[in-house]
């Protein structure tokens, strides 16, 4: 193929490009503490985002993975924060076991009340969702205010999630939540610092189905 450039790409083929991609996030990695379940969902966030910054600053809670994988496994719902990382994650993977993605942030009664209570849908969002979906995955990457009120229902004892893959980005109150966050004794998936967003949580949740499927299939310990 004539790309009309002078650079020629190494290969334009798919699963190439992304081995290829994978050793070289490998290598530039180099060594680091992170377990064997741990490492596929920091590659692909590297993958995802070329910031080996980021991809260092990831913290694990113990349970993190295996409360994943066994919540992909036994169909629980899937929250996401927003419609983008809805759109971003492997459905049929979650669907192969009964599982489905939600979000709830354009909800006709989110979006009224809300208003009527002059905060965010984010916010109110978070409440529908910890009502309807206990033992689901909640994957946050753009709301702070949607993980600060997890976190509240939580301590509240109101919310019982599965797992949190919470990794806001921005300004305000992002670096916060996610520190607000690895005080609890939840499984979570979180990262150090204003570094996050819709790509970064998609990818996390991505890398945790295909560990799923393997574990579906006899794969993984």
């Amino acid at each position: 193929m004539d790309f009309g450039t002078d650079f020629k790409p190494v290969t334009v083929q798919p699963q190439e490009i992304e081995g290829l991609s994978f050793q070289m996030i490998t290598a530039e990695l180099g060594e680091h503490s992170f377990s064997s379940l741990e490492y596929p969902i920091v590659q692909r966030i590297i993958h995802a985002s070329a910031d080996f910054e980021l991809g260092r600053s990831l913290i694990f809670h113990p349970r993190a993975i295996e409360a994943g994988i066994n919540a992909i496994l036994q169909g629980k719902p899937i929250i996401a924060d927003v419609r983008m990382v809805e759109a971003g994650i492997a459905k049929e993977r979650i669907q192969r076991y009964g599982g489905e993605v939600r979000v709830h942030i354009s909800d006709p009664d989110v979006m009224e009340e809300a208003n009527a209570l002059g905060t965010t849908r984010a916010i109110i969002a978070t409440r529908k969702a910890c009502a309807q979906a206990p033992g689901g995955i909640y994957v946050i990457g753009n709301a702070p205010t949607a993980l600060l009120e997890l976190i509240r229902l939580v301590k509240e004892g109101k919310a019982q999630p599965g797992l949190v893959i919470g990794m806001p980005v921005g300004f305000v109150s992002a670096a916060e939540s996610k520190e607000e966050l690895r005080k609890l004794d939840i499984p979570y998936i979180t990262n150090i610092g204003r570094k996050g967003g819709s790509t970064i949580v998609v990818a996390a949740v991505n890398a945790l189905s295909l560990l799923a499927v393997r574990r579906a299939a006899g794969e993984l310990g």
